[in-house]
């Protein structure tokens, strides 16, 4: 493997975390082995101490600096996993830090930051992207004299998440495919990497959300870029720009990188939750979604697929069951203008709907005489193939409808 950066020194990291982290299980999935004829193992770092993998790379950063600059402060930017791991080893190591993370971080992960802190951390929430709350960071850290310690363009913090790939290995020394979430790259270097180096013929696939494939777009312009806007739904992998170094790494570790679709990416996480108990937030689903696009290559083969975190907010729920209905096509939105006469809605539920479809949502859009305009239809299959036979009605009693669901403006704007 050739690349401008130094060889990554994960072993010495694993030493510096044996007693720190947890070795997290390593678990054959008898349900995705058996849906895609395969064996498929999940590396549960949803079950690591902050829920997360995120804490090998801060800690194996932090606890490599010297004292004196440890006890100057200690800064970091995150959109909650990276701050969770960052106070925990500030309350390890007996340092105090201050946490920068977006608005619009998921009030659960500024409580468990607080919790795993315990009062050796001060947060401070800025902005409403990872981006630009980064940059709020580097300035507080400038201005104050401290240490700005990166979530995933450091080689200490990517030698940290790579000892996940040790782990692996060490318990299973054969493996055909390596599913891994890109985010800013910290952790898919670090994987690629040991992968590329102890198991060279296993293929390391990235997987990065379709709203924000800032990797992807990178890779295939030779060089970091900037997006100019993401979708912040997988909020653990949505970054604008990733790394420098990660970028370097990933260029030459990552065999290839995948995107998958937001919808399906919840879906995932509504099966792990149903049929197995076992909750993951939007970025720890990426790398099981992905077998899909894989599903006739990895047949008969071993499969890794790193489920990187669970902190998923039960807030955010009702947003995931919408985004997958929606992606399994068994959620549609109309706007339909009612015919002006008695018994025009009785029939649209009598004769257009079928037996299984449930109306949802229900919404006049205009508030006075309201019954002349067209009103807001949500309506929920059972089946997607319902779905035609429910246009196919609509015709046949000359509803006048519009398809939310195909305007994506229209969609942002009324749903």
């Amino acid at each position: 493997m050739t690349t401008n950066q130094p060889a990554l020194a994960i072993h010495e990291a694993a030493r510096r975390l044996q007693k720190v982290v947890r070795k997290t299980p390593l678990q054959q999935h008898v349900g995705l082995s058996k849906r895609y004829n395969c064996t498929v193992y999940l590396k549960r770092e949803d079950l690591q101490v902050v829920r997360s993998y995120k804490l090998r790379g801060a800690f194996n950063l932090m606890s490599s600096l010297p004292e004196e600059q440890l006890q100057r402060g200690v800064v970091c930017a995150s959109a909650g996993n990276h701050a969770q791991g960052f106070a925990w080893s500030c309350k390890k190591l007996g340092a105090k830090g201050v946490v920068f993370m977006p608005v619009i971080t998921p009030r659960q992960k500024v409580s468990q930051t607080e919790m795993f802190g315990d009062g050796f951390v001060e947060i401070r929430l800025v902005s409403d992207n990872f981006d630009e709350c980064a940059v709020a960071a580097k300035k507080y850290t400038a201005e104050h004299g401290a240490t700005f310690i990166p979530p995933f363009d450091d080689h200490r913090v990517i030698e940290g998440q790579g000892t996940v790939a040790l782990e692996v290995l060490d318990e299973l020394p054969d493996v055909d495919f390596l599913f891994v979430p890109v985010g800013g790259g910290g952790l898919s270097a670090g994987m690629g990497v040991y992968f590329k180096t102890f198991s060279p013929k296993t293929k390391v696939v990235g997987v990065e959300p379709e709203g924000a494939p800032a990797m992807y777009e990178s890779l295939k312009a030779g060089q970091p870029v900037t997006l100019s806007s993401i979708d912040r739904f997988v909020d653990g992998a949505a970054v604008k720009r990733v790394g420098d170094l990660t970028f370097d790494y990933c260029r030459t570790a990552l065999d290839d990188l995948v995107l998958v679709p937001e919808g399906r990416v919840c879906t995932t996480i509504l099966k792990l939750y149903n049929e197995d108990a076992i909750v993951v937030e939007p970025a720890g689903a990426l790398s099981i979604t992905a077998l899909e696009n894989y599903a006739e290559q990895i047949v008969g083969k071993t499969v890794v697929c790193v489920v990187s975190g669970s902190n998923n907010d039960i807030d955010r729920l009702p947003e995931i069951k919408e985004r997958s209905l929606q992606y399994e096509g068994l959620k549609h939105y109309f706007l339909v203008r009612f015919a002006q006469r008695p018994g025009a809605l009785k029939e649209f539920v009598n004769h257009v709907l079928g037996d299984t479809d449930d109306i949802t949502r229900f919404e006049y859009m205009q508030k006075t005489n309201k019954e002349t305009g067209p009103a807001l239809v949500g309506i929920e299959l059972q089946k997607r193939g319902d779905y035609e036979r429910l246009l196919e009605n609509m015709r046949r009693y000359n509803v006048d409808f519009t398809e939310v669901n195909k305007d994506d403006a229209l969609f942002g704007y009324l749903v």
